[in-house]
């Protein structure tokens, strides 16, 4: 395990790492999750080994710190992980993202373009997403922050089911919330317009069962590839590895195009 310091405070975000030949290979989790947990089966698959990889839990997650005073926008994960980057000497990394994760990587390549070289984002979240009721950003969203402390959380327990709360219970509460807010309002730009202006291989896994996301077309004439994954739900990378790595490696193996 190691730690960059990435806030005035000194609070610290957390990762392992596996060592290995560059470029590196960066995983993001999605809201209430752990990279170590949902990635770690993925990156010692035989297609994905070889790189030096960072299982990195974002700010308020996992093993990372949870200061209740950061605000925990798409934008200031991102530029806390820009800073671990950084404190880790690492520049142009293979970003793999899985939902909330992948936002954060979209905009961490549009605010630190040289930190990225590659993004492959896994059933990522594009756009805005009213409040609603079943399990997600948006269901946590839709608490005012006072009511989801005092009694949100316990209730989002019995919502998520026993799976997602194993690593859930692990975020700070506030990170939690203000994470899940942030991402169903979305950022300014949207994340999807963010991701069009990007000049970087870009990769769309989904289910299969889904259908295609919207605005497949124009993701598709901005350069994104679109890649159904059968046999699997949001999260790709445990209910089918064996597609993941094959689709996760072909992604990462493609390299921008001449100019």
């Amino acid at each position: 395990m190691r730690h960059a310091t990435v806030t005035p405070n000194g609070d610290r975000i957390r990762w392992v790492e596996l060592p290995g030949a560059g470029p590196a290979r960066l995983y993001l989790h999605g809201l209430g999750s752990s990279s170590p947990v949902y990635f770690a089966a993925a990156a010692a698959h035989p297609l994905l080994t070889g790189r030096r990889s960072l299982l990195l839990d974002l700010l308020g997650f996992g093993i990372s710190d949870r200061p209740a005073d950061f605000g925990y926008t798409l934008e200031e994960h991102a530029d806390a992980v820009a800073a671990a980057l950084d404190e880790a000497g690492l520049a142009g990394v293979e970003v793999v993202g899985h939902s909330m994760g992948g936002a954060v990587g979209i905009v961490l390549a549009h605010r630190h373009p040289r930190l990225v070289s590659n993004l492959l984002l896994v059933d990522s979240n594009l756009d805005p997403v009213p409040p609603v009721s079943r399990p997600g950003s948006s269901a946590i969203a839709a608490y005012t922050e006072e009511e989801f402390l005092a009694e949100g959380w316990r209730r989002t327990e019995h919502r998520v089911g026993p799976f997602w709360w194993a690593t859930m219970r692990l975020a700070g509460r506030e990170a939690l919330y203000r994470s899940a807010v942030h991402l169903a309002r979305a950022t300014v730009p949207t994340m999807r317009e963010l991701l069009l202006g990007l000049d970087l291989p870009r990769t769309f896994l989904h289910p299969v069962a889904d259908g295609e996301p919207a605005g497949a077309d124009g993701l598709r004439e901005a350069g994104v590839e679109l890649v159904a994954i059968p046999d699997c739900g949001h999260n790709i990378m445990i209910d089918n590895p064996e597609a993941f790595a094959a689709a996760a490696a072909a992604a990462l193996a493609r390299r921008p195009a001449a100019a």
